[in-house]
């Protein structure tokens, strides 16, 4: 049974760096949100069950980590987890031809993150700005928003307006939205 509790964990032993400092910056923001500890969520149908417990209207958004043919630029996707995902629709917004999935190690040399657990955390990581945000402007229609804290054994739950207003900024990934 899976519960939704209140901020970091009390005992982080046995957790990843990576982990721990999505929560210190969380924290340095003042940003409320509540954590779900899980078994690993590889897939979008992997984490149903714990989109049912973040609550309703609440779902972890799909994170793709794209890049362009010549491997030169990359891009970190958001989007609803169940829409669709054509890259010939997203490659006319951005103006970057042959989008493809980027090969994981360019997803830990600059978001310290592996496959599966991708997430809009990873760009405090970014120190050199290589990873251009995309935003489905669909992901922020909800109250809240829900993502991996680095980590695909743990769900956080805070609210879109945080996510926009706070934690974005602090990570220094100005935005580009899209409509997919």
């Amino acid at each position: 049974m899976l519960k939704l509790v209140e901020g970091r964990p009390e005992d982080v032993s046995g957790r990843l760096e990576k982990e721990i400092r999505v929560y210190d910056l969380l924290d340095s923001l003042n940003v409320a949100y509540q954590r779900i500890d899980h078994e690993a969520a590889m897939t979008m149908d992997a984490c149903e069950e714990i989109d049912r417990t973040l609550g309703e209207g609440v779902e972890i958004c799909k994170n793709l980590f794209l890049c362009n043919r010549q491997e030169t630029d990359f891009y970190l996707l958001l989007l609803p987890g169940d829409k669709p995902f054509k890259t010939k629709d997203l490659s006319a917004q951005i103006g970057s031809s042959r989008l493809s999935f980027a090969k994981p190690e360019y997803m830990e040399k600059y978001l310290d993150i592996t496959p599966g657990s991708v997430s809009v955390m990873g760009l405090m990581n970014d120190r050199e700005k290589k990873v251009q945000l995309l935003i489905d402007k669909d992901v922020l229609e909800g109250e809240f928003f829900a993502c991996h804290p680095c980590i695909n054994t743990s769900s956080l739950r805070f609210r879109t307006k945080d996510l926009m207003e706070k934690v974005i900024p602090a990570m220094e990934h100005e935005p580009k939205m899209v409509e997919l």
